[in-house]
C-alpha cells in the first residue's frame, strides 16, 4: 500500500482509483484492452471475466494509485456456429422481443403494448408450428405418400406407404414437435450461464419486464422466461393437435375426436388469457410483485397430456378413401393465423400513435416513436419468409423440380402438391417487398448524399483548414468517412416503407378469410390460358428464389463475419442490440446476456468501492451496460463512481430507439446519480457513437445549459492528414475504435480520478 501526500484537508489517506474498461459488441482480448502483454483474471470466469496486467510485466506511467481493470463479456454472446444458427432460426423470436423494448416513453408502464406484443409473439410459435405441419403431415404425409410418382427412387419415403393414414401422420407429427424442442434447446442452451447470475436477496421478488431499468430486479426474468416456455410450447402443442385432429375428423368424425378438438381449442384459449394477463401480480397496485405462475403447471400437464391423447387417438388404423388435395383445414388456418397478425399489428400501430401523442420523447425518438411495429412487422415477415422457404423448398423437392403452383400445369408423372396458397402470395409480397426497400434505401443515400458531404465539408474545413496540396487526397477521404458515417440518421423513411408494406402485405392475405383474398385470384388466374396466370406463376417462383437467397444470406453473413472486422462490428450490433433484453415477449428468443453482466458489474463496482473510487470505463455496447450497471447500484456506492464513455450509442441509437428505458431523462438522471462525473468522448468518423448532450466542438458553447453541457468531448479524427516529420504514413483514421490509446482518454481518466478524490483528501501521485 502506498504513501502519499498530505493535502490541506487531512492526514495521510491511501486511496486507489480503479479504471474498469468494459468493451463493445465486436469483443476484444483482455490484453488489447489492457494494453498490456500478460494479464490475469481477478474474478468471474471464462465466459466473462474481470482482468488486471500482471504486476512486475510490461511498463506504465500511471502512479500506482490508478490501477486498471478489464471487463470482457464477449463470450456471453455464443460462438460463431451458434450465433449464426440462431440469428437464422431464432430471428423472429428476437425481433418481436426486441418491439415491446422500442415503445415510446410515456412516464408509465408498457399498458397494452406489451400484451400486444406478447400475443403476436404467440402468433410466430403457431406459424412455426404451422409451417413445420405443413412440412411433415400435410406434403409429406397428406400428400406425398398417396401418389406413386412422389415415392418413386425415394427409399427413405416409400416405408412410411405401408403405415395406415393415422399411425402414418401420428408418426409424422413427432417432428413438429421435436423442432419445438430444438426451439426451447437453442434459447436455453445459454441461460444456465449466461442469464445464471444470482439476483440480491429480495430482487427476485420485484418487477422486472416492461418497467424502469432502475427497478431492483430488472435484470432478473428467470421466472418470466418459465412462464413464458410454457406457454409458448402449449401454444405449439395446442395448434398441431387441432390440425392433426382436424383433418382426422375429416376423414372420420367421431364423438371422441370432435372432444379432443374442442380440448384443444380451449388450450389455446387458455394460452391467450394467460398472456393478456401480466407476467406479474401488483398487489399494491404499483406495478411490483413477483412472477404469477398461477395455472402454468395446470396448462403444461394439460397440453402434454391432451398431445399425447391426440397421438393415440390419431394412431388407431382408420381405412378411408386415400386423402386428395390439401391437408383439410391448414390453409384456411394459415390464412386466419395471417389474419389473426393484421389485427394484432394495425392494434399496435394504433395503441403507438396513441402513446406517442403521450410522450415527450416522440419527436427525437426513432422513427418518431413507431419503433415497435416496425419490428413487430418484421418478426412476422421473417417468419412467413422462413416458412414460405421451408414449405415450398421441400415441396419442390418432392415435385420432382417444379415449384408447386396451381397457375400452371404439373409435368408428367408429378404428385400435385399444394402447399396453402398464403405462403405463395407471403413470397410475392417479400420479393415486391424486398424490391421496394432496397429501392428506398438507394434513393435515400442518393438524396441525402450532398446533404452529408456539405456537412461533412464544413467540418473538415474546421479541422483542417488550409491543407498541403499532398494532403488534399487524405483530406477527401476523410470528409468520405465522415459523409457516410451519417447515413443511418437518414435511414428512418425505409422502414416506414417497410412497415407500410408488410402491414398492407398481411392485411391483403387476411382477404381470404372473407372471400376476397389471394386464394380466390389464384384460383381465377389458374383457370384462365392469360399471361396473367404464367407471370404471377413466374414472380412467385423468384418470390421463393429470393427469400431462400435472404436465408443464405443470413448464413453466409453470419460466417463471413468471423473474417472482416467491418462486417463482424455490423453482425454483433444487430445481434448484441436484440439479445440485450430480457425475454419477456417471447421465450424462444436468444437468451439475455445482460442478465449476468450488469449484475455481475453491479457487484463488481460495489466491492471496488468499498477500498476507493470506480471509473466505469464503456466502449460502445459497453458504454450501454455501464450506464444500466450504474442505474442499478446502491446510493451508497455512486459518490465514489464515476462514468467514461466512449464511442457511445447511447443517445444515437438507444436513446431514439429505446426512449422509454434510455430516452433523455434517464439520460439525465444517470448524470445526476454520478453527480455529473462523467465524460463522453465521440469522433465524427464515428458510424456508431456520438455525443449525449451536446454535439459541441471545442471551443463553442455547449448546446445544453447546466452540467449536461461538460459531459461531451469531441476528438479530433484522424489527428492530422499530412505525414509527420518523424513518420512515414499520416496519422490513421480510427473511426469507433480504439479510442483508450488516445491523449484524450488518458486525459479524462486523470480527470475522473480526480473529482473521486475522497473529502478526507488524497493525492494520486506519490510521496517522493
Amino acid at each position: 500500500m502506498n504513501r502519499y501526500r498530505r493535502l490541506p484537508e487531512g492526514g495521510d489517506v491511501a486511496y486507489e482509483v480503479v479504471e474498469l474498461r468494459v468493451h463493445g459488441v465486436s469483443g476484444a482480448a483482455a490484453e488489447t484492452l489492457l494494453d498490456h502483454p500478460v494479464v490475469t483474471r481477478v474474478a468471474g470466469d471464462d465466459n466473462a471475466g474481470f482482468y488486471r496486467p500482471r504486476p512486475g510485466f510490461g511498463v506504465s506511467d500511471r502512479p500506482q494509485a490508478l490501477r486498471v481493470e478489464a471487463y470482457r463479456w464477449g463470450a456471453l454472446t455464443a460462438g460463431g456456429a451458434v450465433r449464426t444458427a440462431s440469428l437464422l432460426f431464432l430471428l423472429p423470436f428476437m425481433l418481436v422481443n426486441l418491439a415491446v423494448w422500442t415503445r415510446p416513453a410515456t412516464g408509465g408502464a408498457g399498458g397494452v403494448i406489451g400484451p400486444l406484443c406478447r400475443l403476436l409473439a404467440a402468433t410466430l410459435t403457431a406459424a412455426f408450428t404451422l409451417s413445420m405441419v405443413g412440412v411433415t403431415i400435410d406434403i409429406i404425409g397428406w400428400q406425398c405418400i398417396p401418389y406413386q410418382p412422389c415415392l418413386r427412387g425415394r427409399s427413405y419415403l416409400s416405408w412410411l406407404g405401408d403405415l395406415p393414414l393415422g399411425p402414418r401422420l401420428a408418426l409424422l407429427a413427432l417432428i413438429p414437435i421435436g423442432a419445438l424442442r430444438l426451439l426451447w434447446w437453442l434459447g436455453e442452451r445459454s441461460a444456465r450461464v449466461f442469464e445464471a447470475f444470482p439476483a440480491a436477496r429480495g430482487q427476485d421478488r420485484t418487477v422486472g419486464g416492461e418497467d424502469r431499468v432502475d427497478s431492483p430486479g430488472f435484470w432478473n426474468d428467470e421466472l418470466v422466461v418459465r412462464r413464458l416456455r410454457a406457454i409458448h410450447v402449449a401454444v405449439g402443442l395446442g395448434v398441431l393437435d387441432v390440425s392433426l385432429l382436424g383433418a382426422l375428423i375429416y376423414v372420420h368424425p367421431t364423438a371422441v375426436g370432435y372432444l379432443l378438438f374442442g380440448a384443444a381449442w380451449l388450450l389455446l384459449v387458455a394460452c391467450a388469457v394467460l398472456l393478456l394477463r401480466p407476467a406479474r401480480v401488483a398487489p399494491d397496485g404499483a406495478g411490483r410483485g413477483p412472477v404469477d405462475l398461477r395455472g402454468v403447471r395446470p396448462l403444461r400437464i394439460g397440453a402434454i397430456t391432451l398431445t399425447v391423447l391426440a397421438l393415440a387417438y390419431s394412431a388407431v388404423p382408420l381405412e378411408p378413401e386415400p386423402p386428395r388435395g390439401q391437408l383439410p383445414g391448414h390453409a384456411d388456418a394459415v390464412a386466419a393465423l395471417v389474419a389473426i397478425q393484421a389485427a394484432l399489428l394495425g392494434a399496435l400501430v394504433a395503441v403507438t400513435l396513441l402513446q406517442r401523442r403521450h410522450s415527450s420523447t416522440a419527436r427525437t425518438s426513432w422513427l418518431g416513436g413507431l419503433a415497435s411495429p416496425v419490428f413487430a412487422a418484421m418478426a412476422v415477415a421473417a417468419s412467413y419468409g422462413f416458412a414460405a422457404a421451408l414449405v415450398y423448398r421441400v415441396a419442390d423437392l418432392l415435385d420432382r423440380g417444379e415449384i408447386p403452383n396451381p397457375a400452371r400445369q404439373n409435368p408428367p408423372g408429378a404428385p400435385p402438391l399444394e402447399p396453402p396458397v398464403s405462403y405463395r402470395w407471403a413470397a410475392l409480397a417479400g420479393l415486391i417487398t424486398v424490391l421496394v426497400v432496397a429501392a428506398t434505401v438507394l434513393w435515400r443515400i442518393a438524396v441525402t448524399r450532398r446533404q452529408r458531404r456539405r456537412m461533412a465539408e464544413e467540418i473538415i474545413q474546421r479541422d483542417f483548414p488550409d491543407p498541403p496540396p499532398e494532403a488534399r487526397s487524405r483530406r477527401e477521404d476523410v470528409r468520405e468517412i465522415i459523409a457516410r458515417a451519417a447515413i443511418a440518421e437518414h435511414l428512418g423513411p425505409v422502414l416506414t416503407v417497410f412497415l407500410v408494406l408488410s402491414v398492407v402485405g398481411v392485411t391483403v392475405v387476411a382477404l381470404d378469410l372473407i372471400g376476397v383474398g389471394p386464394s380466390q385470384l389464384s384460383r381465377r388466374l389458374a383457370g384462365t390460358d392469360g399471361e396473367a396466370a404464367t407471370d404471377l406463376a413466374l414472380a412467385t417462383d423468384v418470390g421463393m428464389y429470393v427469400i431462400g437467397l435472404v436465408a443464405l444470406g443470413i448464413v453466409v453473413l453470419g460466417v463471413f463475419s468471423y473474417r472482416s472486422e467491418e462486417t463482424r462490428r455490423t453482425v454483433a450490433a444487430i445481434w448484441d442490440l436484440g439479445t440485450f433484453w430480457p425475454r419477456t415477449v417471447h421465450p424462444f428468443a436468444p437468451p439475455c446476456y445482460a442478465e449476468r453482466a450488469v449484475p455481475e458489474l453491479a457487484k463488481r463496482v460495489a466491492a471496488l468501492a468499498d477500498h476507493g473510487g470506480v471509473i466505469l470505463s464503456g466502449h460502445s455496447h459497453g458504454s450501454v451496460l455501464a450506464a444500466a450497471t450504474l442505474l442499478q447500484l446502491p446510493s451508497r456506492v455512486l459518490p465514489r463512481v464515476a462514468l467514461l464513455t466512449h464511442g457511445s450509442p447511447l443517445h444515437r441509437v438507444y436513446a431514439r430507439l429505446c426512449p422509454a428505458f434510455f430516452g433523455d431523462p434517464i439520460l439525465v438522471e444517470l448524470g445526476d446519480r454520478v453527480g455529473w462525473r462523467w465524460v463522453n468522448l465521440w469522433r465524427d468518423t464515428d458510424s456508431v457513437g456520438g455525443p449525449i448532450f451536446s454535439a459541441h466542438r471545442p471551443g463553442q458553447r455547449p448546446h445544453v445549459a447546466g452540467p449536461a453541457g461538460t459531459v461531451d468531448r469531441r476528438l479530433r479524427d484522424p489527428r492530422g492528414i499530412t505525414v509527420p516529420p518523424d513518420d512515414t504514413v499520416p496519422p490513421p483514421i480510427n473511426r469507433h475504435w480504439p479510442y483508450h490509446t488516445d491523449e484524450a482518454y488518458e486525459a479524462a481518466v486523470r480527470d475522473l480520478a480526480g473529482r473521486l478524490r475522497p473529502a478526507t483528501g488524497t493525492s494520486l501521485h506519490p510521496t517522493p
